[in-house]
C-alpha cells in the first residue's frame, strides 16, 4: 500500500502537524505500508527530519512573489490552493495512490477534488471545522462537546469520522511509558516547561523568570526549546541563574520528561494529548488562536489550568497561577482526573480503520455474501 502525506511546517505554522503525521507514518510503516511526504520549503520547516527518519520526501518551492496578496491561511501554504494542488499532482500522478493524508488549515475540497483522481482514498486532519472537504475519513483528535455537530454539512455522507481524544496520534513510547505513570502529588518537585520548539512568544523566558521570583524548592526544572530558537540565548542566560534549571535542544520526544514532570507550564495544541496521556497536570498558556477553543473545553472540564493567551499573560500571571498551585488540595485528584482522561492508543485505532477500508475494497462480491 501507498500513502502519500500533504502537510507543512514552519516558523508561522508550527510543527504540530508534520509531527503528528510522521507518528502516523510511522505506525503505518510499521505495518508495511509505503510512506511518502509532499511539503513546502517554508523558512524553518522540518524536511531533514522526514528524511532522517527515512520517508521519502518530495518538496514544493515558495512562491514569495505571492506572499502580499494571499489572506488568512493561504498564507500558509504560501500559495493558492489551485496552484498547490497542481504542483502536487505533479509529483503523484505517476504512482499509485491509495491514500492521500492531507494535515493543513489552508486546503480543503477545492484542492482535494482536484487531487481525487489521482488518489483511491483521501483523509484529512483537521482541528477547525470551519471549510467543507471531500474526504472518506476525517480525523479531528480534540475535544469539544459537540464533535459531530462541528462538521454536519462538511463532510460527505460517505465520510468515516474519527473524533476525540481517543484518536490523538501519539507515538508508541507514550503508550508505553503510560504503564508507568503514577498519580502526581504535593509537593511539587518536578518542572516541565515547554511551548514549542521555537517559541517566537517567548515565553519561556517569562515562565522562567516567573519560577525565578518564587520561593518554592523544585528539585528539577526542565526546559526544552530548540536551538533555531531565536529566543535560545536569553533561555540558556536565564537558566544559569536557576538552580537545578536543565535545558534541553532539539529531542526527539517529550515523552520521558512528561513522565519525570510534577507539574507542566506550556502551550495547548497536540502536546495537550501528550500530557494529558501521560497524566500530567499542566498550566496552559495558549499561542494561537485555533488553541483557545480546544484549551478552554479542557478547563471547563477540569482537566486543565489555563492562565490564559499569551498577548494578555504577565509573568506576574505565571506566578501567581504556579504559587496556587503549590498550595492546591485537589492537585493528586487533578492527576487522577488527567490519567483517567486518555486510555486508548489513538495512532492504532487511526491505522486499523485505514487497514480495515483498504481490505473491505479487497473483498469480492462473493466474499460479501459468504461473509
Amino acid at each position: 500500500m501507498n500513502i502519500v502525506f500533504r502537510t507543512d511546517e514552519a516558523q508561522h505554522i508550527g510543527s504540530g502537524h508534520v509531527m503528528r503525521c510522521l507518528t502516523l507514518a510511522e505506525e503505518l510503516r510499521n505495518g508495511g505500508v509505503m510512506v511518502k511526504f509532499i511539503t513546502r520549503e517554508h523558512k524553518g520547516n522540518l524536511n531533514e527530519l522526514i528524511i532522517d527518519k527515512g520517508f521519502d520526501l518530495e518538496s514544493l518551492s515558495v512562491q514569495e512573489d505571492l506572499q502580499e496578496s494571499l489572506r488568512g491561511y493561504e498564507k500558509w501554504l504560501g500559495t493558492t490552493q489551485e496552484v498547490d494542488a497542481q504542483k502536487t499532482i505533479e509529483k503523484v500522478k505517476n504512482q499509485k495512490n491509495d491514500w492521500l493524508i492531507i494535515d493543513h488549515y489552508a486546503l480543503d475540497k477545492v484542492w482535494e477534488e482536484k487531487l481525487r483522481p489521482y488518489a483511491d482514498k483521501i483523509m484529512v486532519i483537521d482541528d477547525l471545522a470551519n471549510r467543507t472537504h471531500d474526504c472518506d475519513i476525517l480525523l479531528d483528535q480534540n475535544l469539544f462537546s459537540n464533535m459531530e455537530a462541528r462538521y454536519q454539512g462538511k463532510t460527505p455522507d460517505k465520510c468515516i469520522k474519527l473524533l476525540g481524544p481517543q484518536y490523538a496520534l501519539l507515538g508508541r513510547d507514550y503508550y508505553k511509558l503510560r504503564k508507568q505513570v503514577k498519580v502526581r502529588s504535593l509537593p511539587i518537585e518536578n518542572v516541565l516547561i515547554f511551548f514549542s520548539n521555537l517559541d517566537l512568544k517567548n515565553l519561556t523566558s517569562v515562565a522562567l523568570s516567573a519560577l525565578y521570583t518564587i520561593d518554592a524548592n523544585f528539585k528539577s526544572i526542565d526546559v526544552v526549546i530548540s536551538k533555531k530558537s531565536p529566543n535560545y540565548k536569553e533561555v540558556k542566560n536565564i537558566i544559569m541563574q536557576l538552580p537545578n534549571a536543565h535545558l534541553h535542544s532539539d529531542i526527539v520526544t517529550l515523552a520521558p520528561l512528561i513522565v519525570k514532570a510534577d507539574l507542566a507550564i506550556g502551550a495547548g495544541g497536540s502536546t495537550h494529548w501528550e500530557r494529558l496521556c501521560l497524566g500530567l497536570p499542566t498550566l496552559v498558556i495558549t499561542i494561537s488562536e485555533n488553541q483557545q477553543p480546544v484549551s478552554n473545553e479542557l478547563h471547563k472540564i477540569g482537566l486543565i489550568e489555563l492562565i490564559g493567551h499569551f498577548d494578555t499573560v504577565t509573568k506576574r500571571d505565571i506566578g501567581s497561577a504556579v504559587k496556587k498551585i503549590l498550595s492546591h488540595h485537589g492537585f493528586a485528584a487533578w492527576s487522577t482526573k488527567c490519567i483517567s482522561s486518555s486510555a486508548r492508543n489513538g495512532t492504532k485505532s487511526v491505522v486499523d480503520v485505514i487497514l480495515k477500508l483498504e481490505q473491505v475494497d479487497f473483498i469480492t462480491p462473493n466474499e460479501k455474501l459468504n461473509g
